[in-house]
């Protein structure tokens, strides 16, 4: 299998480290039981909190003992082509004049908004390789428009970059190139500073706090979340864009709690918000509800399944998943991590049949994605591995690639 296991990574980064298991166990405050089973491959996943402790005990991002992620296997060498162009396009060269549009038809605002929301639907979809080559043109597109025509026209355009930068980001962060989302949602926060969207600003935050806490900065990803949503709730209250924007700061906020290990003030944060996401029934839509965050009553229910599930409570996972009615706007990607955390639940439980079900529906939604996420595979290696193999389970493992 491509794939490295997660206990190979965890005891590689040890000796480089120069440590014992006992000497990361006292580090991270993570049992040398668990740490003997997962480099011992006995255990083929862990908690995103005991993630977040042996990153930290180790010294390293969490990146690094989360593997590859959906859709992007690496081989560890050098940025392919497409990624080295979304690379330039983030950070043009220095003190080059700026490169002249190419393309057969006038850059209009209009247009580029289609564009934008295009390209957000392809990132939703977790079409990462199409999406790879579009986002270069997308943001040449989107730099002209934000350095030509009246004030206002500049402004719209700099609202423009700024959602291209912000999704640029969003890219980076699931290419496992944190530093490079960075670079990105900064140049994208200045563009939004000159834009003519209130709004940008605080979501671009939203896209800084996951960075960070991909990073292990949970402080720094919840005190920012919870400033922007502070600087929104004052602001923009109101609409369902002020809401939406609002309320995915919220529900940033409680995933840092929850990572911190304070699962009571994230379920009660995940709990307002779901009471927020409630009054957006009576509210007009969004314009273009595609470049606004995501927010409904069934997101923050999936986003609460995930934090359940993360801390070891099952059955409150499944519970809080039967009262699920996913709306239309749901993007793909959130129907597959909710699948995806169902399974970990059910496995959890030793309901190994459940499990298998769930996956193969997954199998149905997204086959690729399912073939290159880390949870996935380490899911199924479980149930390979347990002590019993229902139907099914062959298929699924076969799939994989964990048979071997």
């Amino acid at each position: 299998m491509a794939t490295e296991h997660l206990g190979d990574r965890i005891g590689k980064l040890r000796r480089l480290a120069d440590l014992t298991q006992e000497g990361l166990a006292e580090r991270s405050g993570v049992s040398v039981d668990v740490i003997r089973k997962l480099e011992q491959h006995r255990k083929h996943s862990a908690r995103l909190p005991t993630l977040h402790a042996l990153a930290k005990g180790l010294g390293v991002e969490l990146t690094a003992l989360l593997g590859d992620p959906p859709g992007v296997p690496s081989s560890g060498d050098a940025d392919p082509p497409q990624l080295v162009a979304v690379r330039r396009a983030i950070m043009p060269p220095l003190f080059a004049p700026p490169v002249e549009p190419t393309g057969p038809e006038k850059v209009t605002l209009p247009l580029l908004r289609a564009e934008l929301a295009d390209a957000w639907t392809l990132y939703h979809a977790a079409d990462f390789t199409r999406l790879t080559g579009l986002l270069p043109g997308v943001l040449a597109d989107a730099r002209l428009l934000a350095a030509a025509g009246t004030a206002d026209q500049r402004a719209a355009g700099q609202a423009a970059l700024g959602k291209a930068l912000q999704l640029a980001g969003h890219l980076a962060i699931r290419l496992g190139k944190t530093d490079l989302a960075l670079a990105a949602l900064e140049r994208a926060h200045s563009a939004a500073g000159q834009s003519s969207d209130p709004l940008l600003a605080p979501m671009i935050a939203n896209s800084v706090a996951w960075a960070y806490q991909r990073q292990a900065r949970l402080d720094d990803a919840r005190r920012l979340a919870v400033h922007a949503a502070d600087g929104v709730a004052r602001e923009q209250p109101g609409t369902a864009e002020g809401i939406r924007v609002w309320g995915g700061l919220l529900m940033s906020a409680a995933t840092s709690y929850a990572r911190g290990d304070d699962y009571a003030t994230a379920n009660d944060l995940m709990v307002e918000a779901e009471r927020a996401a409630g009054r957006l029934s009576t509210l007009p839509p969004p314009e273009d509800g595609r470049l606004v965050s995501v927010f409904s009553r069934s997101s923050v229910r999936i986003e609460r399944v995930r934090l359940a599930v993360q801390h070891e409570r099952p059955e409150e996972a499944l519970t809080l998943a039967r009262g699920i009615r996913i709306s239309g706007d749901t993007p793909p990607s959130w129907r597959t991590w909710l699948l995806l955390d169902l399974a970990r639940a059910h496995t959890d439980l030793g309901d190994a049949a459940g499990a298998v079900r769930t996956l193969e529906r997954l199998r149905r939604v997204a086959p690729g994605w399912m073939r290159h996420h880390t949870l996935a595979i380490a899911i199924v290696s479980d149930l390979w591995n347990g002590p019993a193999r229902p139907p099914g389970l062959r298929r699924l493992a076969e799939h994989l690639g964990v048979t071997e």
